[in-house]
């Protein structure tokens, strides 16, 4: 197994479930708060945090193929959002911290999965105006960095 990859995984679990512990701590009223600037609920980004694990992980995959990303770009990670926002309005606490832990177990173990010569390669990605982008920065960009990112402005969203 590769070290690098390794390191990637683990540092994916410890941001899920750094977001898992800080979730499962969440009032009814708190898990309902909305972000400011964002709309969401609270519960409906943990739940987003999770749903996202497998696309992020397939975007890497493609790379680490040396295959181009294409056909993605933010108007349609905004446009995934809201949908995903407006379906899952009513998430409960216990179905998105269990798909949560579901989710990044799989993440974690498909980067484990990556060799450093699949990490190194790169082609280009729609999400970056065709920028060639390794697979490595795909995953920290997106499915290791998520949870951290959001974790953040959950915590600075109730001041704790």
């Amino acid at each position: 197994m590769s070290k690098r990859a390794e390191a990637l995984a683990d540092r994916l679990e410890a941001g899920a479930g750094a977001l898992v512990a800080f979730a499962d701590t969440l009032t009814e009223a708190e898990w309902q708060t909305r972000v400011p600037h964002d709309g969401r609920k609270i519960g409906v980004i943990v739940h987003h945090v999770a749903s996202v694990y497998p696309v992020e992980i397939q975007l890497a995959q493609t790379l680490a193929a040396g295959t181009p990303v294409t056909g993605v770009i933010p108007e349609d990670i905004n446009a995934m959002n809201a949908g995903h926002a407006r379906d899952n309005a009513d998430v409960t606490k216990e179905a998105a911290l269990e798909l949560l832990r579901r989710n990044s177990a799989a993440a974690a173990t498909s980067i484990r999965a990556l060799s450093d010569t699949e990490l190194d390669r790169a082609a280009p990605a729609s999400l970056y105006g065709d920028a060639p982008v390794t697979c490595q920065f795909m995953l920290e960009d997106h499915a290791v960095r998520h949870s951290y990112h959001h974790l953040a402005r959950l915590r600075t969203t109730l001041r704790r």
